[in-house]
């Protein structure tokens, strides 16, 4: 099996409208460079930067909605300060693009798995901490059983997962759903609370005590993801709701690696998984001088779930992956 961590890219869609018969847009001359294009604009807000992911001019790529407006007879988009956002018919016309380069993706994915012989591949991305302990124990059990998978990972934040889920660069995610994405996009399935923590080194001054207060820890130097981040706004939640002024010395980093450098080798302070945190202190590096910092405070951040788009059907060596999981999941639970 092999085990690839960058994320495959691709968009995806299906046309239909009640004012045409069933192929009367690709006798009108709709090709395949007009879905991505539509797409392209819909994801962007910018002709230009739709123009560059189809590698084609800027003019070249206002003349090719010219031709797609002409080719439904009706307007598209709109200009507005910042680039265009699509009217009603154009993001109509993008859904059903993302789903017809979807299937083509997905048609592509399986004649090539059809004439390598492999197992097909899978396409996940997770937050860290059910990463940890959900994805690397399902990926051993696929491993033994189904040795020609090949599986995609990206660990990152639920902001960026859940685009690229419905940039159909996932099969599925593990994650939440942001606050300003439409959860009608998506079926969930809750799966697991994530405990977090604060860690230090092993020689930091607030080990010696038997447990911190927010009292004792504001004063320290901190590692925080970036501003908006679940796990950063849980935190700051923390401070606010029992009244602790929050910290005032921050380095603001996504990186888990430097991280672990920073607290290694300061007094500093960060709040990760306790799942991360656990990994961390129980490994034999630098990395094992990480500890768990006794705290008289819980640090519970929003349930994560399975996330699957809507109307998407997963393929089956996703399937297999996404049953696994759920089924560790609630191994662990019970």
């Amino acid at each position: 099996m092999t085990i690839v961590s960058e994320p495959f890219s691709m968009d995806h869609v299906d046309i239909h409208s009640d004012n045409f018969g069933d192929d009367s847009l690709l006798r009108a001359g709709l090709k395949l460079n007009h879905l991505r294009m539509i797409v392209a604009i819909e994801d962007s807000g910018q002709i230009s930067a739709a123009a560059e992911v189809l590698n084609i001019s800027q003019p070249a790529a206002s003349r090719m909605l010219s031709e797609m407006e002409s080719i439904t007879k009706t307007s598209l988009y709109e200009r507005v300060a910042r680039g265009v956002v699509l009217t009603t018919f154009g993001a109509a016309l993008a859904r059903r693009a993302r789903k017809i380069l979807l299937e083509l993706r997905e048609a592509s994915r399986e004649i090539g798995e059809l004439k390598s012989g492999k197992g097909g591949s899978v396409f996940i991305g997770a937050v860290t901490a059910p990463a940890m302990s959900l994805v690397v124990p399902a990926i051993n059990k696929v491993r033994k059983a189904y040795p020609g998978i090949e599986i995609n990972i990206q660990v990152e934040t639920s902001n960026v997962l859940a685009r690229e889920l419905l940039a159909a660069r996932h099969d599925f995610i593990i994650g939440r759903i942001p606050d300003d994405l439409n959860p009608r996009l998506f079926e969930v399935t809750e799966i697991g609370i994530e405990r977090a923590c604060l860690i230090v080194r092993s020689s930091h001054p607030l080990m010696k005590q038997k447990t911190s207060s927010l009292a004792d820890v504001r004063d320290y130097d901190w590692v925080f993801q970036p501003p908006g981040t679940l796990l950063r706004r849980t935190i700051e939640d923390v401070f606010l709701s029992r009244g602790v002024a929050l910290p005032e010395n921050i380095v603001n980093t996504s990186s888990l690696l430097l991280t672990c450098a920073i607290i290694c080798e300061t007094d500093a302070i960060a709040p990760v998984a306790v799942d991360v945190a656990q990994f961390l202190a129980s490994q034999g590096s630098n990395a094992s001088d990480v500890r768990m910092l006794p705290i008289d405070f819980d640090i519970n951040v929003k349930p994560y779930s399975m996330i699957t788009a809507r109307e998407r059907a997963l393929p089956p060596s996703a399937r297999l992956l996404y049953d696994i999981i759920l089924e560790e999941s609630r191994k662990q639970a019970g």
